[in-house]
């Protein structure tokens, strides 16, 4: 199931991104900010779930646990200064950049209404 969530929330970000270029022709930053979004999303849910698997997978004691927790940090620090990059330094619109960090939410979303479906 989450791979199937990851699939339909890249190619979600992919429709965006081209629904945003296609609206806004002559402001390519929102489309592109849209992907950026997307690959920092990306590599969020990828960050949090080796640090899960991990943990799952792991009956280690504290030390063990605590690594695992300073690494997901250290990641997930490493993405805010990717957003910063992006938004700073690449002068990507935030809003697009917003968006597409929605389309994992948007995604799941997806997923939850073809399992209601299915139930009923």
């Amino acid at each position: 199931m989450t791979r199937r969530v990851l699939r339909d929330a890249g190619i979600l970000c992919a429709v965006l991104a081209v629904a945003a270029w296609v609206i806004w022709p002559r402001e390519w930053r929102a489309g592109a900010g849209v992907m950026g979004g997307g690959a920092l999303v990306g590599l969020s849910a990828w960050a949090i779930r080796g640090a899960v698997d991990t943990l799952i997978g792991r009956g280690g004691g504290g030390r063990a646990r605590a690594r695992v927790l300073v690494k997901f940090f250290t990641r997930h620090g490493i993405l805010a200064l990717a957003a910063y990059g992006m938004m700073v330094r690449l002068h990507l619109d935030p809003v697009g950049m917003l968006v597409g960090v929605s389309s994992l939410a948007l995604a799941a979303g997806v997923e939850a209404i073809r399992r209601s479906q299915h139930v009923s």
